[in-house]
């Protein structure tokens, strides 16, 4: 594991800040390191306020948006709500139909079929939407390349309005109106917003109509939330608004569909970090194992008794998908073993069985082990389906592109992506896919990286110090947990392991005459003996909090050590 120290600030404009603020040189550093150097970007920061929201018609098309949808309202036309099978999907469907059914019954949902249909607006969908007379569909999360998509609903008198966040490309689908900030032509000041936040821009928008204002509208914002933590966008600007009141909604009084799940946890306050690891994988185990409608029942749903009832059957599909998930992670372990691949720049491995709605997460898993660019197929239809994952520093879409010979479709980024191959290319595309890496994957990303904020001695982590890291909540992308190293930690003599099988390290740890902090370092566990007799090591950790039943301390969360 490879350590890195961020050194990159301007030390000026940190102590210009130190002195604005007047906080210690650790928060300074920390916020220019985010990119705040002012006074008023602090205040921001620190005091997330709706009123900081941007004007929704600021947004291109937003006008033709809202217009075209008044225009149904009146005419009392059907208004098909259509959105992706993941997260950001479900949620941008549930609020966007919740809003609209405020204001008519002629409003109803759909969600593709994951394996039926595939990603995105499909045909199957447009064609449902004209056997059941709907005249407008609204699209989130998806659409912004469907040139094809809409001129075929075109040629059937159906209108489209779509709510996207991803990348457009050199044309734009011929929509009554396209909402997405990542046109060239849009000046929307916030570039980042998830399907869902657009989603809610759009009812921002409408809203205004109706005199309501972003207090009237914050009861959404808890789906909002939820998308932002699971589509892992940055937490920045417009996002850290949103994420900021939508965890204080789930918090507090989130929908009945979000109260079911979270009735399966003791945890006194969620983070974004539960979002995302608690909530997210059993909204996107129904689409994976089952069908995005069961998510979106879930999320929709008012009645607190059935929204259990909606959670126990998401509960099943995701325990389902977990079993998936490790049976398909040990075999193409295996995999790689028997082939006599351990050595290679690439972990690249095909069995027709697998389930394609796990392919994604088998991917991720694969990289823990053997830490590259990897590529899990399956069999499906005619062809072979894949997912892959990336590693920090290196883009898997830019080597999938030096491939394309071999691929019937791809597309993805830096990180994830996916494509379609005949299975008589398979070898070939393998072959290549290591050729390519092999040349362009500098050494230093052949290992993991860790970046550390700064270095820190416990002694300086006083109340006032914790209050005010406490405050860069929520976390996420461009915003992430701080990561500090504090140099010569020693184990107070009561290290143990922790888990069924003592997998992990649970220590009480002091620097010089410090109090001492308890700590956990998961993986760890074989190293209890080491550490508790006294020797120094190097610590690299962040902060968290540690919850059991109503009692909450703080806990070093140990990313790495080692022995001095």
């Amino acid at each position: 594991m490879r350590w890195k120290i961020n050194d990159s600030v301007d030390r000026n404009a940190v102590r210009t800040l130190q002195e604005q603020l007047q906080v210690n040189e650790l928060i300074a550093t920390l916020l220019v390191q985010r990119g705040i150097e002012t006074y008023e970007q602090a205040r921001a920061f620190f005091r997330p306020s709706l009123a900081d929201l941007h004007d929704p018609y600021l947004m291109k098309d937003m006008d033709k948006a809202v217009q075209r949808i008044e225009l149904a309202l009146e005419n009392e036309e059907r208004i098909l709500v259509f959105g992706d099978y993941d997260v950001d999907g479900t949620t941008a469907v549930s609020l966007v139909s919740a809003y609209l059914k405020t204001l008519s019954d002629n409003i109803d949902t759909y969600i593709p079929d994951r394996y039926l249909e595939g990603y995105g607006i499909s045909n199957k969908g447009i064609d449902y939407a004209e056997d059941n007379e709907f005249s407008l569909i609204i699209a989130l999360d998806c659409g912004i390349k469907s040139i094809d998509k809409i001129d075929y609903a075109k040629a059937k008198g159906i209108d489209f309005i779509i709510c996207d966040h991803h990348l457009p490309g050199d044309e734009v689908p011929g929509a009554v109106a396209v909402l997405d900030a990542k046109q060239k032509d849009c000046n929307y000041p916030y570039k980042e917003l998830c399907g869902c936040g657009v989603g809610f821009k759009l009812i921002q928008a409408l809203g205004r109509n109706r005199n309501q204002t972003t207090e009237d509208l914050v009861s959404y914002l808890d789906l909002v939330a939820t998308a932002i933590a699971a589509d892992i966008v940055p937490i920045t600007g417009e996002n850290r608004i949103l994420a900021h009141f939508g965890l204080q909604f789930i918090n507090s009084n989130p929908r009945p569909g979000l109260l079911a799940l979270k009735k399966a946890y003791s945890i006194s306050e969620f983070t974004i970090t539960d979002v995302v690891f608690k909530f997210a994988p059993k909204i996107n185990a129904a689409g994976r194992i089952k069908h995005g409608n069961y998510a979106v029942k879930l999320l929709s749903e008012f009645d607190l008794e059935q929204a259990i009832e909606f959670a126990k059957e998401i509960d099943e599909f995701n325990s389902h998908r977990k079993d998936l998930d490790k049976e398909i992670t040990i075999q193409a372990l295996q995999q790689i073993e028997d082939n006599n691949e351990i050595d290679f720049a690439t972990s690249v491995v095909y069995d027709a069985s697998r389930h394609t709605g796990v392919i994604g997460i088998v991917a991720s898993r694969l990289t823990e082990t053997h830490y590259r660019p990897t590529w899990v197929f399956t069999k499906s239809g005619n062809y072979l389906a894949a997912s892959a994952r990336s590693v920090k520093g290196f883009d898997v879409y830019e080597a999938l592109e030096a491939c394309s010979e071999h691929l019937i479709q791809f597309g993805g980024h830096m990180y994830a992506a996916g494509m379609t191959i005949s299975e008589e290319n398979y070898l070939k595309f393998k072959a290549r896919f290591e050729e390519v890496v092999k040349q362009t994957m500098p050494n230093e990303l052949k290992e993991p990286e860790i970046l550390i904020d700064a270095i820190l001695d416990f002694n300086d982590l006083d109340d006032k110090t914790l209050r005010i890291l406490k405050q860069f909540e929520p976390h996420g992308p461009e915003n992430m947990t701080p990561v500090f190293l504090t140099p010569n930690v020693f184990d107070t003599g009561n290290a143990q392991g922790l888990g069924k099988n003592n997998e992990h390290l649970k220590m009480f740890v002091k620097q010089d005459n410090s109090k001492p902090f308890p700590a956990i370092a998961f993986g760890k566990g074989n190293l209890y003996l080491e550490t508790r007799n006294l020797r120094l090591m190097n610590l690299v950790y962040s902060l968290s909090e540690n919850q059991w039943k109503d009692k909450v301390t703080l806990q070093l969360q140990v990313k790495d050590f080692n022995f001095c």
